[in-house]
């Protein structure tokens, strides 16, 4: 870990920072031609694919998860593939197959749609775990294996889950393994009044999710990815990330806190919140907008705590205010 949280040798510069907000603020432009009234969500979603992180959208059907998974690989001009999560989906649909060849007489294999650079898992947790499991590997490594042969997904390789809750119908609880490896998950929310009246009025001829072009192309979130990744982090905001993820190890309401992936999750959102905000240095803001995204899905409530209606995100909120956050720098390049 201390390897991964150390500060790169050579910092962001700010021409570099500039174009990532710049991309940020286009993507962004066009994903809200199509999505109404969720700008928070979509500088989530973004934040998480700058840090080439896995994205879980959580909530009832509806509510324009898909439709979002579909505007953000649009701008990017990413390809991109959907699996609709059923009952009685097989792990080979997912990772594909071999598929043995009489003319040749050989066996070839006929790749899976995880093969993609944006991969929409709708509706993950209709799946049984069996099939959800085939993801890990592809979530954590960017490789997926078949009949014992290991290949390599396209670069940048992005996950983004819809889940509808788990006291729906027909729904399976998707396993904590799999759950550590989103990046963040969201809750996209009923919109305004306003907003749905808006939404009438978009969709009312037509879909613009068929006219939505590219503003961006892979070259440039790759390249903004890495620029994301040179942000500056001091070692006081670096021990303030430590210290809010160690204290849900010590929380008496939790089975089971977050992990040190949970504290590089934190580290690398932070940075690309910065980036977003056009600033080569992360502050503690930056950190305190993320945790409630990067941490609450990681995190079990024992059952007495669950007796007792304790809310994950209300506890996450709650170690915020606790946790003393170190003095932001006042240097111009913030």
């Amino acid at each position: 870990m201390s390897a991964a949280l150390r500060s790169p040798a050579a910092p962001a510069d700010a021409a570099a920072v500039a174009r990532v907000r710049d991309l940020a603020d286009r993507v962004r432009a066009n994903v809200s031609r199509v999505i109404v009234g969720k700008p928070a969500v979509i500088d989530r979603v973004l934040a998480a694919l700058l840090c080439e992180g896995h994205v879980l959208l959580e909530d009832v059907p509806g509510l324009g998860k898909t439709m979002l998974a579909r505007s953000l690989a649009q701008s990017l001009a990413c390809t991109f593939a959907r699996i609709q999560f059923t009952p009685d989906l097989l792990p080979s649909d997912v990772t594909g197959l071999s598929i043995y060849n009489q003319q040749q007489q050989e066996f070839q294999f006929r790749p899976g749609p995880v093969f993609t650079q944006v991969l929409l898992a709708d509706e993950i947790n209709r799946a049984t775990p069996r099939t959800q499991s085939a993801l890990l590997e592809a979530m954590e490594e960017r490789t997926t294996t078949v009949d014992g042969r290991t290949m390599p997904l396209p670069r940048p390789f992005v996950v983004l889950a819809t889940q509808n809750p788990i006291e729906l119908e027909g729904t399976f609880p998707l396993p904590e393994a799999q759950l550590d490896r989103f990046l963040i998950r969201v809750r996209v929310g009923y919109p305004e009044a306003d907003e749905e009246e808006a939404i009438l009025e978009r969709f009312a001829r037509s879909n613009p999710l068929q006219d939505l072009a590219a503003v961006a192309g892979v070259e440039d979130l790759i390249a903004a990815q890495t620029t994301v990744r040179a942000v500056e982090v001091t070692p006081e905001v670096r021990r303030y990330v430590v210290a809010l993820v160690r204290a849900t190890r010590t929380q008496t309401a939790l089975d089971l806190g977050a992990s040190p992936r949970g504290s590089l999750a934190l580290y690398r959102t932070a940075q690309a919140q910065a980036a977003m905000q056009g600033r080569t240095m992360v502050i503690p803001d930056d950190v305190k907008q993320m945790a409630p995204y990067v941490l609450p899905h990681r995190l079990i409530l024992n059952p007495e705590a669950r007796l007792r209606n304790r809310d994950l995100d209300g506890l996450v909120l709650e170690l915020l205010a606790q946790v003393p956050a170190p003095v932001e720098p006042t240097s111009a390049e913030c």
